[in-house]
């Protein structure tokens, strides 16, 4: 049955991890995350649905059961900060290599290093680069609200064991504490299903399944990266979600992702009463990237400002969507700092139509 509360977007995240089925999580408490494993202890799932909840001894160790749950087929999350995503990026890479299943949650805050506990969306380029080590990618979803945080754990399950990957969800600060009315979808039951490439134990004329992302042999290697690389072709031919606004007789453009298109909203209200017709852009999936929208788009605008809390980092991929067809140019805010929609429309003012 569904059901609408008023929830903080880290407890909703739990709540929603508890519905989409997950048989684990395993995480590590950082601030400001640290709502999303606290609700899971408190609520205990296991006498919901069985699924366990385990405080790991550290961020790594957290990824390396995640690692170990989904080599069995078993829905298995985490969620962390930006300092402690950073630390698990090892174990995303074997879970990445090893071609499985499972949901990263990154409430960001500002760095570098340990930096801030204030939002920040400076960990763009960790997410959608790969963030660790050989050619990987993540499916990114960047929710821009509580309620596409709870919806966005059910996609992400959904991704994650469709292409056998990883899948992040990349939150911030703002979303994380912010607490808004949503509605929660039915419990879904845990997944019994037996999947061939997981490691189960050895069974009776079967060979026995081994979970690796260790080729000792070149061309083997080569083999699992261009496997690796098809599956990306694929997600990007199938995958890509975007949200448009008032494009259809848009002049100018912002382009945001998460809290900053809340934001830029605003900004593009105010740009409006004084005549001047902008459209947003808010990427949902940031890898894969909207670029076919962002290059239509291109060639109907005077030019694009990309908004952001960092100091400029999907800015690259909109100006690569581009491909100069229009002048793309940045506005942000960063170490905490969060912009508002007066500076943003000065932004647009300055740089794209006095520019």
């Amino acid at each position: 049955m569904k059901e609408l509360r008023l929830m903080k977007g880290n407890e909703a995240l739990a709540e929603a991890a508890i519905r989409a089925g997950a048989d684990a999580y395993f995480g590590y408490p950082i601030t400001p995350q640290s709502e999303v494993i606290e609700y899971l202890m408190r609520e205990n799932p296991a006498d919901r649905t069985g699924m366990q909840v385990l405080q790991a001894e550290s961020e790594v160790a957290a990824i390396n059961m995640v690692y170990g749950a989904a080599g069995c087929g078993k829905r298995a999350m985490t969620s962390s900060s930006s300092p402690g995503i950073s630390l698990k990026m090892e174990g995303i890479s074997y879970i990445a290599g090893a071609e499985l299943p499972c949901v990263v949650v990154n409430v960001v805050r500002a760095g570098p290093g340990l930096g801030t506990i204030q939002p920040s969306q400076s960990d763009y380029f960790q997410a959608v680069k790969g963030g660790g080590h050989g050619d990987y990618k993540l499916i990114v979803l960047a929710p821009a609200t509580v309620q596409e945080s709870v919806d966005y754990v059910k996609l992400a399950f959904e991704l994650a064991f469709k292409y056998r990957n990883p899948v992040m969800i990349l939150s911030d600060g703002i979303i994380g504490q912010m607490m808004e009315k949503v509605e929660l979808f039915e419990q879904m039951p845990r997944s019994t299903e037996e999947y061939e490439w997981a490691t189960l134990g050895k069974k009776p004329g079967k060979d026995s399944v081994i979970v690796t992302s260790l080729q000792l042999q070149s061309e083997e290697q080569e083999k699992v990266n261009l496997r690796l690389q098809a599956k990306y072709r694929e997600v990007e031919k199938n995958e890509v979600r975007f949200e448009t606004y008032a494009c259809e007789d848009a002049e100018y453009l912002f382009a945001a992702f998460g809290s900053c298109a809340r934001i830029t909203r605003k900004a593009l209200d105010m740009a409006r009463a004084k005549g001047i017709k902008v459209g947003i852009i808010r990427p949902q999936t940031l890898y894969p990237f909207p670029v076919d929208e962002i290059n239509r788009l291109a060639g109907q605008v005077k030019g694009i400002l990309t908004v952001e809390m960092n100091a400029g980092q999907m800015v690259e991929d909109v100006r690569l969507a581009v491909n100069g067809k229009t002048p793309v140019e940045f506005y942000g805010r960063f170490g905490g700092m969060i912009p508002t929609p007066d500076e943003i429309l000065k932004a647009l003012e300055q740089k794209i139509i006095g520019g």
